[in-house]
């Protein structure tokens, strides 16, 4: 790596963030493991999903691919390397792009076999992705870039709420408060709502 993009010695700061990069990186995988089976692409994996099947292996992957390029929107010491921080913005944009598309199909047509409000849930949270993504986005093509960094942690804390939610539904003390089709609409809603309540809150208190 070079002087420019190293940005001098490395720090317990740069120790610490490539630390959670690497638990979120362990996350995803953990994430995407759990959908081995429908790699098999027969109806019997599929159930549901076989006539979007595409649609969901477009999801997961490049919804697995935002979540781990994401991290490095907020590095300094990538920041530094302008041209690197761009490459790897607009890979996090296509990423999101891709995932959101197919997960508007997915939120249109097989959330309804669970109920109606589990497919309401899903596509209000995709609506909130593609906004949060494209304004962060919009900014940075007009230069405004503290506000865009602002819509960036928006956009990040929406797609790791994809994974929060879907690790939160399989711990048993969650599956105990009942099926599925009752809880899981209310952990979708908690999974993004939350965190962008947390973050305003926090950032609503900082000495301006």
């Amino acid at each position: 790596m070079s002087k420019m993009m190293a940005g001098g010695p490395l720090t317990l700061k740069d120790l610490i963030y490539f630390l959670l990069w690497l638990g979120i990186l362990y996350i995803t995988w953990t994430f995407m493991h759990t959908a081995d089976g429908y790699l098999r692409l027969t109806p019997e994996a599929l159930g549901k999903y076989f006539p979007v099947k595409w649609f969901l292996l477009m999801h997961i992957t490049a919804g697995g691919g935002a979540l781990v390029l994401g991290p490095f929107q907020f590095s300094k010491r990538l920041l530094q390397n302008k041209k690197l921080h761009r490459v790897i913005g607009y890979l996090y944009l296509l990423a999101i792009l891709a995932s959101s598309i197919c997960a508007v199909v997915l939120a249109a047509t097989t959330a309804y076999a669970i109920n109606w409000a589990y497919a309401f849930s899903l596509q209000v949270w995709v609506s909130v992705w593609i906004t949060t993504t494209f304004v962060a986005w919009w900014l940075a093509v007009r230069g405004l870039y503290k506000q865009h960094k602002d819509w960036m942690i928006r956009s990040y804390l929406v797609t790791l709420a994809f994974v929060v939610s879907g690790l939160a539904l399989k711990m048993p003390v969650v599956q105990r408060l009942g099926d599925f089709a009752d809880i899981g609409p209310t952990f979708f809603w908690l999974g993004w709502s939350l965190p962008l309540y947390a973050y305003e809150l926090i950032k609503g208190m900082k000495p301006r």
